[in-house]
This record gives C-alpha cells, structure tokens and sequence, in this order.
C-alpha cells in the first residue's frame, strides 16, 4: 500500500499511467471487448486487466492520477451503441459522472463508432479490460499534462 494512491490500481497500470506521455491514449474496456488481441497490438504490447472493478470504478481510480487533456474536444470518448449513436447507456452516463468529477465541472465525452474504436485501440498506448459485464462500457482517455508548480 502506498499513501495517496488509490488500492485501485495495480503497478502495472499505475507504471503504464505514468509512462504514458502527452496525447497518449488509454483504452479502458468491458469485459467483452477482444483487449487480449487488441492490446497486443497497443505500445505496451498486451492488456492490463482491473477485472475486479466496473468501469465506472476503474475510470475514478484511473483519473485519480492521470489528467486528461484539456487542449483538444476528443479528451475522453465512449464506443457508439451500434444503430443508436445517440443513446447513453447507464454504464456511460456512469462512466461520465467519474469524468465530471475529476474534471470539477461537465466535460461530455464524444462518441466514437464502434469499428473506428477498435480502430483506435489497436493504435492506443495500453488497453485495460475490467470486469464489466453490462454493454458499451467501452472509453477512450487521452493524458494531458501536469503543469508546473507556480512560480514564487
């Protein structure tokens, strides 16, 4: 145990969250998602697993530590509800409530198609798979930057 670092998160992900530069993207994905052959093709050449949390829980812990970027509108996307790209199934609007949370003010997600999201999870920094089981608990999280400390 550490102090100030949510149980959460394992060391893998929290070296993987830590080595991720600027722009870099994080897949966060259900327990359907295919991360064992996707995250293969990610840099860190294999999928991280929080298979005891919902994906709700896994993306509180995971913005405890890794901010988002805040210079472009895709800073954290949700997989598209194949024929209701509009539709915001409870495990998003879950997953947006922990987003709007670590943000300190609502940040709406964008929604990605669900072949161009696997399209972006091949080309992602890491995959992590949790334990949902409840449909299009898919995310994409893009890290942002620390800034300095202010200058005294």
């Amino acid at each position: 145990m550490l102090k100030g670092i949510d149980p959460r998160l394992s060391a893998d992900v929290l070296y993987t969250l830590k080595a991720m530069g600027h722009g870099d993207v994080l897949i966060l994905a259900d327990a359907n998602f295919p991360s064992d052959s996707i995250g293969a093709e990610t840099v860190t050449g294999q999928a991280l697993t929080m298979h005891n949390l919902n994906s709700a829980d896994a993306m509180e812990a995971i913005l405890s530590v890794l901010p988002l970027d805040t210079f472009v509108d895709d800073f954290a996307g949700r997989m598209e509800v194949v024929d209701a790209p509009a539709e915001i199934p409870a495990v998003q609007a879950e997953a947006q409530a922990a987003i709007d949370a670590a943000e300190g003010k609502p940040r709406p997600m964008i929604s990605i198609e669900r072949f161009a999201f696997y399209g972006m999870a091949r080309d992602a920094y890491a995959v992590i798979q949790t334990g949902e089981r409840r449909f299009y608990g898919c995310f994409m999280l893009r890290k942002g930057v620390i800034p300095p400390d202010a200058e005294g």
